[in-house]
């Protein structure tokens, strides 16, 4: 009888030993990943200064290094991301502002309708397109 009581701790003991060396070895791999992801972002930060330095920006030197030290502190904080799909919410989240069939058209431009021209270097991008009314 005693030997049923001492199996089950030891039981329990290998369990609780074998959580311990998974918890220590998944902490590792965050961590691990955490330091890589660090360093992307340091670097990325380290590539806008030289873009800002080298007048490859096509900002001020001042707006470029301001914008580029934001940047840096917001990509610590783990806000920014490249996700395509919040960028085109954030796009839908302008047509918001119109109401009818203005946002509806709006819309459709966001969705790739219409003709786009212009970019961002050159200081922004025009989306339009051409809806035809019948006169009544």
């Amino acid at each position: 009888m005693n030997r049923m009581f001492v199996a089950i701790p030891q039981l329990v003991i290998r369990h609780l030993a074998l959580v311990a060396v998974g918890t220590v070895v998944w902490s590792a791999t965050a961590l691990a990943g955490d330091v890589s992801g660090a360093a992307d972002v340091r670097a990325r930060y380290r590539q806008e200064l030289a873009d800002c330095d080298s007048g490859r920006s096509h900002q001020d030197l001042a707006s470029c290094r301001l914008e580029a030290q934001n940047a840096y502190a917001e990509a610590r904080r783990g806000g920014f991301g490249d996700d395509a799909s919040q960028y085109r919410r954030n796009a839908l989240r302008r047509c918001d502002e119109q109401t009818g069939d203005a946002k509806s058209e709006c819309e459709m431009r966001i969705n790739g309708q219409g003709q786009i021209e212009g970019s961002v270097e050159g200081g922004g991008v025009l989306r339009s397109s051409t809806t035809i009314v019948p006169v009544n």
